[in-house]
């Protein structure tokens, strides 16, 4: 398999606990989206109980469509790291920050 390397922010916290991706508060997805043009959240919020077993990657954001965000430049997120969390029935990026 061939593999790329892309600079990309880290997702340095999740703690959305049921899902597939998260292993004690990491998110071990290659790379995750964040948003929609309504609001920031997390697209590859996948509910399991049966958790990834890929616990020696760490996720980064490989996209985010939240337009209105300060960091989101041409589609991509543009700062170090990102802390993924439950919000009532939706799982969001609260690193989001309007413009």
């Amino acid at each position: 398999m061939q593999h790329i390397t892309i600079d990309m922010p880290i997702v340095s916290e999740c703690a959305a606990s049921e899902c597939a991706y998260n292993v004690d508060t990491s998110c071990h997805a290659k790379a995750i989206t964040v948003g929609n043009s309504l609001h920031a959240g997390c697209d590859t919020f996948f509910p399991d109980s049966g958790h990834t077993r890929a616990t020696d990657r760490t996720a980064g954001v490989g996209a985010c469509k939240s337009a209105d965000c300060k960091f989101n430049e041409d589609l991509e997120c543009m700062t170090d790291s990102i802390r993924v969390a439950p919000t009532g029935r939706d799982v969001n990026c609260m690193t989001y920050s309007p413009r």
